[in-house]
């Protein structure tokens, strides 16, 4: 008979104690081991020494004391104030006032529990006022546990794919111990006592809670995929699940008080355990949650989408343009990808050659991408065949249009490449959205090829007007600069002419040497200088080149170098006699422009780099700089556009101006930049010799040679 008596104090006092050692350890291993960068962090480790104040307390004091009542209230307030961090973290403090209500009147009621605990201290148990403290206190504490358990919801409910790994262990412990204060009140209240078993434990059941705090801050935890279903279904199969259950319990527990005695007492702590554990289990299940997914799918829905919603949520993510906002290109892929929850994608467009080439990336700065993402090949295949191909699939060997041999290297290589959605309006590509793997990864089924389809055609139109708009606005910008160089001109040639009258009129002073003198220094000045403004003038825009002849590459770039050398520092890293056939004026005149911007990009000490190099019929000069760099939209969408310029007061034609003179001899100018890297513009012209080879050729090959 004394044995149990000494037994159970000594395994109640182990239950805190262990409940305090593990809320320690669990703050040790956040601080140590979380990542710092976890909205949760702080408030989690605060919570944890709360716990273990608590439970230390408790098993030196006894959980009757009013001290281990304002211990557990402080652990409550830190609770709260972590899920507060969430919903701030999130960005959703500013749009959801009543969570903030929510939460602050959670706050006043454990507040209120300090005020009723301090108040009951002076009478003693059996008294009636001790009576409707008890039972007040109660019912504060189960209206904290069902108001936290309410915000637990909302925030997993409406939390973004981005914030549920985030959300994941952290929401899974706080709604543990939550739900077990709830049960333990709920008990209390109902049976006027707290359970003795069910108390004894609750230290150590808080010791576990802690520890999946802790195992979930660290970037080396257990991962546990969440699948949750369409938003209005989960919260109303969540609202439906918890009435069930209160319901369930207060009935079953009002059963159980009517068998009476130890056996009603003993069967309610079972089922209250067996509850708690079932609810612990059942969160954290992928296959439970998939399970409730895939029937509530099933046998609620017609499709695997709620078609409303996406297009709600597409037009949405589209329209949110204005200042400061992302990019049409951002937003282009973050629409797609939230289609099929994905967490960043990439937004590749052709180039003049059909080669594509990185012009916006979402959420995915990690994936190296070449400057030539893929070849002409594969645009080609996607815009004739118009299917989405999954990666999974050519990884495997599956080859439906040949697509296997066309895919690039560095997308085979990328295993949270997902899935290639190309872009096409009017049977033209105008892009391919490739997407990240999501994280509840699955296979791409019919469903999704058709909606990813269509969608892909709705953003292909959007790229397609926003180029047109585009080139609207170039076409203006050049009209309006075309009637300011009218103007221009119009002065000019007046004041040519005022000069011109004025030099026939001072033939009638010829007799007078000193005004014949002043008047003919001063025409001949102003005459000068305004034929040299009409000659400058009228280069601009004409892209044309007067005579083209072999251009020794080398020779040209160490006069270019020379020219800027005393300004800054200019090198040759590599000098491969060269000729190609060009106009040297319009060369120069490009490299100029070109080593100028490499030099403002520059800081000083940094020098520009010229390379020059020869690789089959064709000499390469290239312009390298370890500048700030470019972003790959401004390469796409503002570097050789006339007006755009990153200069303050600049034109913005001078790199417009150069691509068009190394286009008029015929060569290209390619660029490829990275932004805290630097830049590297490469100007490629045919050889001097492949020319005259051709053109010989061609010579040989007229109709003229063969008759004769």
């Amino acid at each position: 008979m004394i044995w149990p008596g000494v037994l159970v104090p000594l395994v109640t006092l182990a239950t805190w104690i262990a409940g305090a050692v593990l809320s320690v350890g669990a703050m040790l291993w956040i601080w140590y081991k979380g990542e710092r960068t976890r909205p949760d962090r702080i408030g989690l480790m605060v919570a944890s020494a709360a716990s273990a104040v608590w439970c230390a307390l408790a098993a030196a004091l006894g959980t009757e004391h009013g001290t281990v009542a304002i211990a557990a209230a402080a652990r409550n307030l830190a609770l709260i104030a972590t899920m507060y961090c969430l919903f701030a973290f999130d960005g959703r403090t500013a749009s959801l006032k009543p969570v903030r209500a929510v939460i602050v009147a959670l706050v006043l009621a454990q507040l209120l529990q300090l005020a009723v605990v301090l108040a009951g201290n002076p009478f003693t148990d059996g008294t009636p006022v001790a009576r409707t403290v008890f039972e007040v206190g109660v019912q504060i504490d189960m209206l904290v546990a069902i108001g936290a358990l309410m915000l637990l919801h909302n925030l997993y409910a409406g939390a973004a794919s981005a914030m549920r790994p985030v959300l994941r262990w952290t929401g899974m412990a706080l709604t543990g111990i939550f739900a077990f204060d709830l049960n333990l009140h709920a008990l209390t209240y109902l049976g006027g006592a707290v359970p003795r078993m069910l108390g004894d434990v609750r230290g150590l059941f808080a010791g576990a809670m802690a520890v999946l705090f802790a195992l979930g801050m660290s970037a080396a935890g257990p991962r546990v995929q969440f699948s949750p279903s369409r938003a209005v279904t989960f919260r109303t199969l969540s609202l439906l699940l918890i009435g069930g259950y209160l319901a369930g319990l207060v009935l079953i527990t009002k059963s159980l008080a009517l068998i009476g005695g130890d056996v009603a007492r003993a069967s309610q702590i079972v089922f209250v355990v067996a509850a708690t554990l079932g609810a612990a289990l059942a969160l954290p299940s992928p296959r439970l949650r998939g399970w409730l997914r895939v029937t509530a799918t099933k046998h609620l829905f017609q499709h695997r989408y709620d078609y409303r919603q996406e297009w709600l949520r597409f037009t949405r993510t589209i329209g949110q343009g204005g200042a400061g906002s992302a990019s049409l290109e951002e937003r282009v892929v973050k629409a797609l990808a939230d289609i099929t929850e994905s967490p960043a994608g990439l937004l590749l467009m052709p180039n003049e050659q059909a080669q594509l080439e990185l012009t916006a990336r979402w959420n995915w700065p990690t994936i190296a991408v070449p400057a030539v993402a893929a070849e002409f090949g594969l645009s080609g295949m996607l815009e004739h065949n118009n299917f989405v191909l999954a990666l999974d699939e050519a990884r495997g060997g599956i080859d439906h249009h040949g697509e296997a041999a066309e895919v690039p290297f560095w997308l085979m290589e990328a295993e949270d490449a997902w899935a290639l959605v190309p872009l096409i309006h009017f049977d033209r590509l105008v892009g391919v959205i490739v997407l990240a793997r999501p994280r509840n990864p699955r296979q791409l089924d019919w469903e999704d090829f058709d909606l990813l389809r269509v969608a892909g055609q709705q953003l292909a139109s959007y790229l397609a007007e926003q180029a047109g708009q585009q080139a609207l606005m170039d076409a203006s910008r050049f009209d309006e600069f075309n009637r300011r160089m009218a103007f221009v001109m119009h002065d000019i040639k007046n004041l040519v002419s005022q000069l011109s009258l004025l030099a026939a009129n001072a033939e009638k002073h010829a007799d007078n040497p000193a005004f014949r003198a002043d008047m003919l220094v001063t025409l001949r000045n102003s005459a000068d200088k305004l034929l040299a403004l009409l000659a400058r003038l009228g280069r601009y825009g004409s892209g044309q080149v007067a005579t083209l002849g072999p251009i020794d590459l080398v020779e040209l770039a160490r006069g270019i170098a020379a020219r800027f050398g005393s300004t800054h520092s200019v090198a040759l890293t590599r000098e491969t006699p060269v000729r190609v056939m060009g106009n040297s004026e319009a060369l120069e005149q490009a490299l100029i422009h070109l080593v100028q911007n490499a030099i403002d990009a520059t800081e000083d000490g940094s020098p520009v780099l010229l390379d020059v190099s020869s690789e089959r019929l064709s000499g390469t000069i290239e312009v390298v700089d370890s500048g700030k760099g470019m972003s790959p939209e401004f390469v796409r969408t503002g570097l050789f556009k006339p007006f755009v310029s990153s200069k303050s007061g600049g034109f913005g034609i001078g790199a417009f101006e150069a691509r068009e003179l190394v286009r008029a001899m015929s060569g290209r100018v390619t660029v490829e930049s990275r932004e805290g890297l630097g830049t590297r513009f490469a100007l490629t012209l045919p050889l001097a010799d492949a020319v005259r080879l051709f053109g010989a050729r061609d010579a040989d090959n007229s109709p003229d040679q063969e008759v004769a």
